[in-house]
């Protein structure tokens, strides 16, 4: 257990995935064991952390700009320790180390409980270990962040597959999977501090188990059952399915279980065979139609999202017009769209017949104004429509609004629910009337009564001034993009 310093103050910062944001979660909970007060103000801060993310370019700099202007703070704040982690500093440990003479420790993407010896003081300034080398537990300290009474649970760590374009095996190290015990007793610790919202993650979660010995092997279909069987679990919501045949009895699952929620995350990355190949994904686009059709037919519910990348090496024309065809016909519900970038140490990196940055931001638009036109319309046929929704508290566009997020919205990255009518509190679910939606977003009226038997996080302070008394207009409230 880290020593324990008091009247110390540590600062996070977190970038990229979900997954990154867990690893934080750990790191906040060994320096809340040490002693450490967590402040959201940086410039008052003895310790800054920094956890990048080094999966594209875009997130390699916003990682460095970050890591620059927080080492500022050593010259004009309250700064005396500058520490860089996770993905960015295992890829490039030499590198920013003699680059970045300001910072003054170096964690990896395994090296997150050894934040613990840096904060008593006796590390050296490089602690960049085997990236598979820890695999997280139950028992490890967490402190959940984010969404109020939600959090994401990861299930696996690292990754098998081959994509060309892909550089996460590298720093994450091969697929690992926790057992089905460790993650339903996480889920119970969970639970008893007012969780009821569970999202499972890796980074291929299709393929949770297959790397564990036979007296061990599990399938994910019974993870996610015993998940949501845990006692005040109201929704699970599953990430990151690869595009493969997905199991009869998660299908099932996902169709009728009350609290698993018929919500598929399936990253696509494209639709065109000849770029399916380049990318290496093992599959063409036939298998994806498959795939969609057979979903949307067995879950009628299903809210689908995924994602795509644009201006790999040798995408042509043809190639993007197959892409936006595709999404047109698959109207999914969410849709997140990257730009390609070359990273150095990947198969596409060395493909020729590179597609230049104008042409890829141009393909990024037409994509993303197309899944645009159809997330519109999808929102605004839910008008009328009764929806649960779990409250998250007051809105930052309106301080007398309140937001929260149906089950088809995952935490922070679909959208939300502005709330009005009736005294809400966070961390409730609610029953909600759509009134008015944009092409992200919706407004709803709570119709339901405010009962005891509505969840809520024991610390969240009630509402007292009613939204009813302010009309909402989306156009005064800012919209989410769906591609972040």
């Amino acid at each position: 257990m880290t020593k324990r310093l008091p009247n110390k103050k540590i600062y996070f910062a977190s970038l990229g995935c979900p997954k990154n944001r867990v690893d934080t979660e750990v790191m906040i909970g060994v320096a809340r064991d040490g002693g450490f007060e967590l402040t959201t103000e940086a410039e008052r801060a003895e310790i800054i952390v920094v956890n990048t993310c080094g999966f594209i370019g875009e997130a390699k700099r916003e990682s460095i700009e970050t890591i620059f202007e927080l080492g500022e703070l050593k010259k004009v704040g309250a700064c005396e320790k500058l520490v860089v982690t996770g993905c960015l500093s295992q890829r490039y440990p030499t590198e920013l180390a003699e680059q970045m003479p300001e910072v003054d420790h170096f964690l990896g993407t395994s090296d997150m409980l050894r934040l613990g010896k840096i904060l008593e003081g006796k590390a050296s300034r490089m602690l960049v270990g085997d990236p598979a080398s820890w695999l997280l537990r139950a028992s490890d300290p967490r402190v959940v962040t984010g969404a109020v009474a939600s959090a994401y649970v990861k299930i696996a760590e690292g990754c098998n597959r081959s994509c060309a374009f892909c550089t996460i095996p590298q720093f994450r190290g091969k697929q690992r999977s926790r057992g089905v015990a460790d993650v339903v007793r996480e889920t119970e610790q969970l639970a008893a501090q007012g969780i009821v919202e569970v999202n499972l993650i890796s980074q291929d979660t299709v393929a949770y188990g297959r790397d564990l010995d036979r007296a061990r092997r599990r399938s994910l279909a019974e993870l996610v059952r015993r998940v949501a069987d845990v006692e005040g679990i109201r929704w699970v919501r599953v990430f990151y399915l690869y595009p493969e045949k997905i199991d009869e009895a998660l299908v099932e699952l996902l169709r009728n279980h009350p609290r698993v929620v018929p919500y598929v995350d399936m990253p696509l990355q494209h639709a065109s065979d000849a770029m399916l190949a380049r990318m290496r994904r093992g599959h063409g686009k036939d298998r994806q139609k498959r795939i969609v059709e057979f979903m949307r037919a067995q879950l009628p519910d299903l809210v689908f999202r995924t994602a795509f990348i644009v201006g790999h090496p040798g995408e042509t024309e043809d190639d993007f017009q197959e892409l936006a065809d595709f999404v047109s016909w698959a109207r999914f519900d969410h849709v997140g769209v990257f730009r390609y970038s070359d990273e150095e140490t990947t198969a596409s990196a060395e493909l020729e017949d590179k597609v230049s940055q104008k042409v890829s931001a141009s393909r990024w638009r037409k994509l993303m104004a197309i899944q645009r036109k159809i997330a519109r319309a999808k929102n605004k046929a839910r008008i009328g429509q009764e929806l649960d929704v779990l409250v998250e508290g007051p809105s930052e566009e309106h301080e007398l609004v309140m937001q929260g997020r149906h089950r088809g919205q995952a935490p922070e990255i679909d959208g939300q629910v502005y709330l009005s009518g009736g005294e809400v509190r966070a961390g409730q679910i609610r029953r909600v009337r759509v009134t008015q939606a944009s092409d992200y977003d919706l407004v709803g009226e709570v119709i339901d009564i405010d009962d005891e038997s509505n969840h809520l996080v024991a610390s969240s302070p009630k509402q007292t001034k009613k939204p009813a008394k302010k009309k909402v207009r989306l156009a005064v409230l800012r919209t989410t993009d769906s591609s972040s």
